[in-house]
């Protein structure tokens, strides 16, 4: 497999990306868990909500007739269980309540109408020319490798991490990169008090050290000797603060143990997480359904994570990305289908927030894309481009998004 190596066991999943065929760490991971320490790193933590999230619903232009027209079962109100008004346009879906409190807070700004100017409805050609960065083309590299190599060099092998099962396409790329399902089951315990329970990680590394391809084994130890580093008991007795309660759920549990990592200074500069069902054709809901429930699942989770992270609101920013929205008007099975447009969440200590950015025209049909879409009124990359410069420091932000040269979006104060 072409300069991947994959280590995978029930709940345990490493994926080391180099410029190299195999990963090199230098100098040793001890040393640069040292230097990481004695310096913070800005933050930025991109969650991708895989499936299309419909903008619309999750914030609702409440007084255009026109979108009340098309959606007769999935309308909402604003008003008592309905939908929380944002300026007296916009109102947010009632299971994004969580995050009404950072708009109102100004730390959580929204963007409307942003999408991807290549115009597909595939889920998984979109989701490749967003985490490429390169809409309508797709690359070897994702655009956060990209970014990541335009930051200062660091010695931190978690400096691009991923809490995922499998290393995302948005990581792919020269600069080392690393994927982590559950850093507890990386954590190999060598006190005598566990040699006679050994772990799951512990007895994969067994069975992976035997294996004959030197190079793979070669791979294999390097990740290994990486986690190892990472002290077992700070990762178990990890406790989030009080009013941090994260769902129990993978994205919970990602973004807790993302907070984890932050906390620790160990250099992670771009973390990326995954939020799952936002595919709605069917049976979508209001209040209920399968909508409201992953909205929930994502509100509930970035809000513990932000609480968890008092502290260091000023070094960290929360991004959200989707690959396209849904259509305006609903679909005969209670649900919408495939769009272009939808609205993605930037929270931050130094997000100029509690406004809601972008165009939404009036959803007349003549102002629809393809006469049933939420229109593309805001390139992707000018929101990425701009958190890079603006949040992470990256200038030349031109060798994250090739051919493409739009104005930058600026969601921060200053």
């Amino acid at each position: 497999m072409k300069r991947r190596a994959f280590l995978s066991s029930a709940g345990l999943s490493i994926v080391a990306f180099g410029s190299g065929f195999l990963p090199s760490f230098t100098p040793t991971f001890a040393q640069s868990l040292s230097s990481a320490s004695t310096q913070r790193k800005r933050v930025l933590v991109c969650i991708f909500q895989r499936g299309a999230m419909d903008g619309l619903m999750a914030v609702s232009p409440f007084t255009d007739e026109h979108f009340l027209a098309s959606r007769n079962r999935l309308r909402m109100s604003v008003g008592e269980k309905g939908l929380l008004d944002l300026n007296s346009r916009f109102g947010l879906h009632p299971a994004f309540a969580p995050f009404k409190q950072f708009y109102t807070d100004a730390t959580l700004g929204i963007i409307h109408g942003i999408g991807s100017s290549a115009g597909t409805r595939s889920h998984f050609d979109a989701q490749d020319y967003m985490e490429n960065g390169t809409p309508g083309r797709k690359s070897s590299s994702g655009w956060l490798n990209r970014a990541a190599s335009a930051l200062p060099s660091s010695t931190s092998p978690l400096q691009l991490v991923s809490l995922t099962p499998a290393l995302p396409l948005s990581l792919y790329g020269d600069h080392e990169a690393i994927a982590i399902d559950d850093i507890n089951n990386l954590s190999i315990r060598t006190n005598a008090s566990a040699a006679a329970n050994t772990s799951s990680a512990e007895s994969f590394e067994q069975l992976y050290a035997q294996t004959n391809q030197e190079l793979l084994r070669g791979a294999g130890k390097e990740s290994f000797s990486t986690m190892k580093l990472l002290s077992p008991d700070a990762l178990k007795n990890y406790t989030p603060k009080a009013d941090a309660r994260y769902p129990a759920s993978p994205l919970g549990n990602h973004l807790k143990q993302t907070a984890q990592l932050i906390k620790m200074n160990v250099g992670v500069e771009i973390a990326f997480v995954e939020s799952n069902g936002w595919d709605t054709h069917v049976q979508q809901g209001t209040v209920n359904g399968q909508f409201a429930r992953s909205a929930r699942d994502l509100s509930e989770s970035v809000a513990a994570f932000w609480r968890d992270l008092d502290g260091y609101h000023d070094d960290v920013c929360v991004m959200t990305m989707t690959e396209f929205g849904r259509t305006v008007r609903e679909n005969g099975s209670g649900g919408t289908d495939h769009g272009t447009a939808s609205c993605m969440f930037v929270l931050g200590g130094n997000v100029k927030g509690g406004s809601v950015y972008g165009t939404v025209p009036v959803l007349a049909p003549e102002n629809l894309a393809d006469g049933r879409d939420l229109p593309v009124t805001t390139d992707f990359r000018s929101l990425f481009a701009g958190v890079a410069k603006y949040h992470c420091g990256i200038k030349n932000t031109a060798s994250l998004f090739p051919d493409w040269n739009g104005q930058l979006m600026n969601v921060f104060k200053g």
